[in-house]
């Protein structure tokens, strides 16, 4: 069974994302629809961090 990762804790730690808007956006959550895209943003960052995006088309070219 897979583990549960916070991947909003994990970023808050690694202080990749430690202006004051991004903090308070990674503890409390997207208020308004613009603070979701870019929640949205920050996930997508930290998959890429972690190496976990299998979309990415960088790794899926054919030779």
């Amino acid at each position: 069974m897979k583990e549960k990762i916070n991947w909003q804790k994990e970023l808050l730690e690694s202080k990749k994302f430690n202006d004051k808007f991004s903090k308070n956006l990674l503890e409390h959550g997207a208020k308004n629809f613009m603070q979701g895209i870019y929640l949205g943003y920050m996930y997508s960052r930290w998959r890429k961090i972690r190496d976990l995006d299998e979309d990415d088309p960088g790794k899926n070219k054919v030779k």
